[in-house]
């Protein structure tokens, strides 16, 4: 079939990029928007624009927070399915948690609660949650949708298709070929070195885009290989759940052994008993880091069996200054305060799975990496754009099926414009719908929703010209759109919050002042790369008008 391992390789890297290209790029463009998805947030929710927050005391704000909350009422549905019997009024309270991190003015906090009477499952259990204003202990309204945390993020590693995972594993493969493409491209492209610094801008279009690829392509190759390589190491015990499939009773018994020779209690005793002062837990553990050398703050707080004799309070150091997610737990007493146990350093392979999973998902302190992580992923964008582009050019005399050709087209200006054009339209109906409109976030998804697929008809409906010209008119024609939107949306967060550039830069606010910023620059370069392309398709026309009044006259003759 190949005559040599290259041109097997070329037909590897041509299909498997056009087939899975598509999905490849919204995981990217997700992926980049999710490195600052927390400061999207304090865009789309003006309630919370106040300076990150470190957790707050237990005694004057969490208690109360964590005695107010209540079992996911989807999760608790889905519960009584699985019992025997009726589920008690109010189920036994596993643990309370709280995390943030230092770009969080907000706190989520959680719970997971006991479901009894399961007889497949006797450690059953549900969760619920919450976000509050840690300076009052006010619970955030949950119809305000985080876009940014909570859509945009989840899009990019799940699809939000959430049966059986399905998302995950279509997520996964994805990365696991596109391990596969990066590999091939390297084999194609023998002079690597040679594309690295290669962009022939006089050239014809079609050789211009091919060196954008490359370019674009070698440029940010270890960038795009560590990241789909990191994001399966992310979602390994999903691809792979043995711990909870084959080997589940003896990852149990080891929990169990392990919370014993810690002195951690697993299960609590069901006697009844007064929680000491968290507080001072916290103060404590902060005074023994800074004995270590290594002084924070608290970043994740568990409070274990909560109202329990065999209670217990673990408090983790928050990881701004490190890759990992959070340092390592120090454990107490919950009944008595006293000190049980503090975590040893991880062992290497524990050390080295914490690194690669903190570095893919970047909780640290460290703007300039963040910008680069942005821009890696919006270079992983470009490089699957001009791929699309090249194959349409390449092949659009080649091709015998036309429907083929503008199929390809549709979807490419469908998924990197409509795409755009989506995340923009989002973010104006966010400044557009009140504050108070019931459901708000689920109109929000509507929108964006509704957008994405109007695109990918406009798509489809341009491509019939693809047959007079070399580019499709909805490519130029949806960058308008997006240049527009994009500019709306910083209009109208200022009419709606007063929240303009000269406010928000002068105290300065970063996380509002710089997303305006970025789309305004989204604004411009949207327009000024939608006038080019209106000017090549205006060229293209012009050119075969005379090929065409020669194919009517030969008709006539």
């Amino acid at each position: 079939m190949f005559n040599s391992l290259r041109q097997a390789m070329a037909w590897l890297h041509t299909w498997f990029g056009l087939v899975l290209g598509y999905l490849l790029v919204v995981i990217f463009f997700f992926g980049s928007l999710s490195v600052f998805d927390r400061e999207i947030d304090r865009w789309v929710l003006p309630e919370t624009r106040f300076e990150p927050q470190v957790i707050p005391s237990y005694s004057e704000i969490l208690e109360d927070a964590f005695s107010k909350l209540t079992p996911d009422p989807d999760e608790l549905a889905e519960a009584r399915t699985r019992v025997e019997g009726e589920l008690p009024e109010n189920l036994r309270v596993l643990f309370w948690g709280a995390y943030t991190t230092h770009r969080d003015p907000t706190l989520s906090i959680f719970a997971e609660y006991a479901i009894p009477n399961n007889p497949d499952d006797p450690y059953d259990h549900i969760h619920g949650h919450a976000t509050i204003d840690p300076r009052n202990g006010k619970v955030l309204s949950e119809d305000h949708l985080n876009i940014g945390s909570e859509f945009f993020y989840p899009l990019h590693y799940s699809l939000h298709l959430h049966w059986k995972n399905l998302g995950y594993f279509i997520v996964g493969f994805a990365a696991l070929m596109m391990l596969v493409a990066l590999v091939s491209g390297v084999v194609i492209h023998r002079h690597l070195f040679k594309e690295l610094f290669t962009f022939r801008r006089d050239k014809h279009y079609q050789r211009r885009v091919l060196d954008l690829h490359n370019l674009t392509g070698v440029a940010a190759l270890p960038f795009h290989f560590f990241f789909a390589l990191t994001g399966l190491i992310v979602f390994a015990y999903i691809y792979l759940p043995v711990s909870e499939t084959l080997l589940a009773k003896p990852a149990f018994e080891y929990a169990m052994q392990e919370a014993e020779e810690k002195g951690l209690p697993f299960e609590a005793a069901g006697i009844p008993a007064a929680t000491a002062s968290v507080d001072e837990m916290m103060a404590e553990a902060k005074r023994i880091w800074a004995l270590r050398d290594a002084a924070g703050e608290v970043g994740f707080l568990l409070v274990n069996h909560p109202g329990d004799q065999n209670s217990y309070v673990s408090v983790f150091r928050a990881g701004t200054d490190t890759v990992s997610l959070v340092g390592q737990g120090i454990h107490f007493d919950g009944h008595t305060g006293e000190l049980l146990y503090e975590d040893p350093v991880h062992t290497a392979i524990a050390g080295l799975n914490e690194f690669l999973i903190g570095l893919h998902l970047q909780h640290f302190e460290h703007w300039p990496l963040r910008w680069l992580y942005v821009f890696g992923g919006l270079i992983g964008c470009v490089c699957i754009a001009t791929g699309f582009l090249f194959f349409v050019q390449k092949r659009k005399r080649e091709l015998k099926s036309k429907f083929g050709l503008r199929s390809v087209d549709a979807f490419a200006v469908t998924t990197i414009t409509g795409m755009l054009l989506a995340t923009v339209a989002i973010l104006v109906a966010n400044r557009l719908l009140p504050a108070d409109t019931a459901g708000k976030g689920s109109w929000e998804i509507a929108v964006f929703c509704l957008t994405w697929l109007l695109s990918m008809a406009h798509a489809f409906w341009r491509s019939a010209a693809l047959k007079k010209q070399a580019l499709s008119p909805a490519w130029h024609e949806q960058s308008f759109a997006i240049a527009a939107l994009a500019l709306s949306a910083v209009l109208l967060n200022w009419i709606s919050t007063g929240d303009h550039l000269l406010v928000t830069l002068a105290e300065p606010y970063w996380p509002v002042a710089s997303f305006d910023l970025v789309l305004m620059v989204v604004s411009l370069l949207s327009f000024i790369i939608a006038r080019r392309l209106h000017r090549k398709v205006t060229v293209a026309l012009v050119g075969a008008q005379p090929e065409e009044r020669k194919r009517e006259e030969v008709s006539r003759a």
